[in-house]
């Protein structure tokens, strides 16, 4: 335990130091938002400074800050809501939609730059997405209890709840992520492989090869591009799309990289007249097997800043 005298003796920056990533990592799960996550953060180390005081060592210094950045978190869930992908909205689209433009209205949902492995599992794309479904307090019940491993007491404590109100939250956020998260049939594609998809998915666009990208996707596989509404379900779909859209829109480029702990593309656009390379949209692909079930596409290059990725390829 850290007690009060060692905190005010040290640095409080250099103190949080070594939490600030997982405490980020868990913003992000709340939020759904890297951009929402830098605030919190941000918010929740302020509050933390300012109650240093209030702070008895009675709990390890890890479990306050992560009481003061989980209700931080609840409260901007109770101004902003939660936040969405284009599968939420409405059903698939079985042709090329010509001319989708943007929704503004809608909070959605961003993607997360590579985690630590241990962080892997917590910050894929499919449960965070899920997580967004839960009411506040489900979502903090369900991360503090099953990914960050504090107990029922002290997560009733934190919440100024009962003990049994956290455990019938939990239940029924087991229920819900369940349904949301696609079972885990299969094992992950070995790393060779993932390398061999994500340059055979860049090379079909840059190529404009409807059959290679094809052959990478399952029969069943989904394409969106939040923050436009439409998506795809199927390889008749998808590549109704592909041709339609995506490889006529200008010359593409792309870099691997990586997000929300799986393999991921940054992809750069030149429309026609113009003679750069433009970021476009992080791409994440998530597999079943060794083929791609999901191609999420995240649309904008504010996202590439936290990727520290440049916006323009010669």
């Amino acid at each position: 335990m850290t007690d009060v005298s060692e905190i005010r003796a040290q640095d409080f920056t250099e103190l949080v130091a070594p939490l600030r990533g997982e405490l980020h990592a868990h913003c992000y799960r709340m939020l759904g938002s890297v951009h929402d996550a830098d605030d919190a953060l941000q918010d929740a180390l302020l509050r933390a400074w300012r109650a240093i005081d209030g702070f008895e060592g009675r709990s390890s210094l890890r479990s306050w800050l992560y009481r003061i950045a989980t209700n931080t978190c609840l409260d901007a869930i109770a101004q902003r809501g939660r936040r969405a992908l284009p599968v939420d909205l409405g059903p698939s689209s079985d042709h090329a939609v010509v001319g989708d433009a943007p929704l503004t209205e809608v909070a959605w949902l961003g993607p997360y730059p590579d985690a630590r492995y241990e962080q892997r599992e917590s910050v894929e794309l499919a449960f965070v997405a899920a997580l967004q479904h839960l009411p506040g307090n489900q979502r903090a019940a369900l991360l503090l209890f099953e990914v960050l491993g504090f107990s029922a007491a002290e997560i009733a404590t934190w919440m100024d709840t009962t003990t049994a109100s956290v455990n019938s939250a939990l239940q029924r956020a087991r229920a819900t992520v369940a349904e949301k998260v696609p079972a885990r049939d299969h094992q992950p594609p070995a790393d060779a492989r993932v390398r061999e998809v994500v340059a055979a998915y860049s090379s079909a666009l840059e190529r404009g090869d409807v059959d290679l990208l094809l052959s990478l996707v399952t029969d069943d596989v989904t394409w969106s591009m939040p923050p436009l509404p439409h998506w795809y379900r199927g390889r008749s779909a998808v590549g109704d799309f592909a041709t339609t859209i995506a490889f006529v829109c200008g010359s593409w480029r792309h870099v691997p990289t990586s997000a929300n702990g799986q393999p991921a593309v940054a992809s750069y656009l030149r429309a026609p007249g113009e003679d750069v390379h433009r970021a476009w949209s992080v791409d994440v692909l998530t597999f079943r097997g060794d083929q791609v079930a999901e191609l999420t596409a995240f649309i904008g290059p504010e996202h590439f800043e936290a990727w520290g990725l440049p916006v323009t390829l010669p």
